[in-house]
């Protein structure tokens, strides 16, 4: 059996929506958005009144696509948004939207 490989683009696109298909992964990048500078995972925690092990869960899913990042200050862990990797994923979704746009559909009911 053939496996069918696909575009890196369309693989990129569908774990950025992976890694949203969560309210908690979305309020988290949500209010790190807002921020200019980094926030403390255990600050998150108690906004989003969750355990810290299920913070973590959701953390490590955004960090492994790279919508945001993390930083050591012993004992704690400091996260921010990948500015980079999130313009990438805006653009990445923008265009892939942009094509629904421009799809006409005839549909008879």
């Amino acid at each position: 059996m053939k496996v069918k490989t696909y575009p890196e683009e369309l693989v990129e696109l569908a774990k950025f929506f992976k890694a949203l298909s969560h309210p908690v992964r979305v309020h988290i990048l949500k209010e790190l958005s807002k921020m200019n500078s980094c926030c403390y995972s255990s600050d998150i925690a108690k906004d989003l009144e969750i355990s810290p092990s299920t913070l973590s869960q959701h953390l490590k899913e955004l960090k492994y696509v790279g919508l945001i990042q993390g930083e050591i200050e012993a004992p704690y862990i400091k996260y921010c948004i990948n500015r980079e990797n999130w313009n990438k994923a805006k653009n990445i979704m923008s265009d892939f939207f942009k094509e629904f746009n421009e799809i006409k559909c005839n549909v008879n009911k």
